[in-house]
């Protein structure tokens, strides 16, 4: 019995050895497999926005934290904000030459160099935040957007979004087109060449140069964002009138830019982890703006600010000036066509699906908010 106990020790002893040895083996043999699918990666990303702008800023910050929690520190992206590099609005030529692997802007900011660009982020009486993820992600318009973009050396991906955005503040109350004539507004791109058919003057200003011109008289009226981030700048103190909605901005992707060549040489899994970054980026950044937006707009209204829509009147002028430019570009881009027709249709089928359950509860749920129900 004493031997057999002893033999069954030993037996276990040598089992467990044998075991151990082979487990070691095997884990050593892993290692390597493993070091293959998750090489160190370094790149420099380039914002176009401001430290000062954190929720829009901070998307760049958020991708980088994702990724290189999800791989130990192996991918990394260090965020640099617009001007550090290169100027905020040249994140994206910045991409294009090499300069930097990868930005954080949106396409509009390059519209100057071909109006196609704009298509992936904002334009005048397009979608809305939801619509445009949905055309995106399940109509085929991410694939749409990268046909166009790789002629200019980049994979883009969404990343973040800000809601429509506020029509912008104003020194003077505009209530009618004849009000827009000699306007001077700082905006640019697609609404400022529809602006510009009604009269107005538009203005390329940097963002840390507009409460002095406002101040001043230099301008009359500027865009910016919405509540949350046109709080920090104090616009109402000097500019009273908050227009709304800002129509040449219904749903505005902010996007990653990507050097095309540096994209295509990740491992596939590393591929898959930023295409899941970068969604997960493009929702929270919505979701910010949504928690934070109300509260701001209520203390905006308690410092002074005055709250004016749009009158029907100037919104009809500018669906049609805008219209008009559409129909110039379909006739003499390509690339802008072919994407613009597939928004369009995506547009129609989603305000016409938005008047059934979506307009008609959200209608029911405003009324009761006004008349001190909720």
């Amino acid at each position: 019995m004493k031997t057999t106990n002893q033999f069954g020790r030993r037996a276990f002893l040598t089992r467990a050895t044998v075991g151990g040895a082979t487990a070691a083996a095997g884990a050593a043999l892993a290692a390597p497999a493993i070091a293959q699918e998750m090489p160190e990666v370094k790149w420099r990303l380039t914002s176009a926005f401001p430290k000062s702008l954190d929720t829009i800023y901070g998307g760049a910050e958020v991708l980088s934290k994702y990724l290189s929690e999800a791989t130990g520190g192996k991918f990394q992206i260090q965020v640099f904000a617009g001007g550090e590099i290169v100027p905020g609005l040249q994140a994206q030529d910045a991409v294009t030459d090499g300069t930097v692997e990868a930005c954080h802007t949106v396409g509009y900011y390059s519209w100057g160099k071909d109006p196609t660009f704009a298509l992936g982020s904002a334009v005048p009486f397009a979608l809305s935040a939801r619509a445009m993820n949905a055309w995106q992600y399940h109509g085929g318009g991410i694939d749409l957007y990268n046909e166009f973009l790789a002629t200019h050396n980049i994979f883009g991906l969404p990343g973040g979004n800000t809601g429509v955005q506020m029509g912008g503040w104003f020194r003077k109350e505009i209530n009618a087109v004849s009000d827009l004539q000699g306007l001077k507004i700082r905006v640019g791109g697609f609404a400022g060449k529809v602006l510009e058919r009604l009269g107005a003057v538009p203005q390329q200003i940097a963002g840390g140069d507009i409460y002095p011109a406002l101040e001043k008289g230099t301008i009359d009226a500027s865009e910016w964002v919405g509540p949350y981030d046109d709080l920090k700048l104090g616009f109402f103190k000097v500019a009273p009138y908050y227009y709304y909605p800002g129509w040449w901005e219904g749903g505005p992707t902010v996007h990653f830019f990507f050097a095309k060549d540096k994209y295509e040489a990740l491992p596939e899994n590393y591929k898959s982890l930023l295409h899941t970054a970068c969604r997960a980026v493009d929702a929270d950044m919505l979701q910010k703006y949504d928690h934070l937006n109300p509260t701001a707009l209520k203390e905006l209204v308690a410092s002074g600010a005055q709250l004016r829509p749009f009158s029907a009147e100037i919104l009809d002028a500018c669906y049609k000036a805008a219209n008009e430019v559409y129909a110039e570009l379909e006739a003499s881009n390509a690339p802008f066509k072919k994407i613009w027709e597939s928004i369009k249709g995506a547009r129609g089928d989603w305000y016409l699906y938005n008047q059934t359950a979506e307009y008609t509860y959200d209608t029911f749920m405003m009324i009761q908010q006004r008349n001190g129900t909720l």
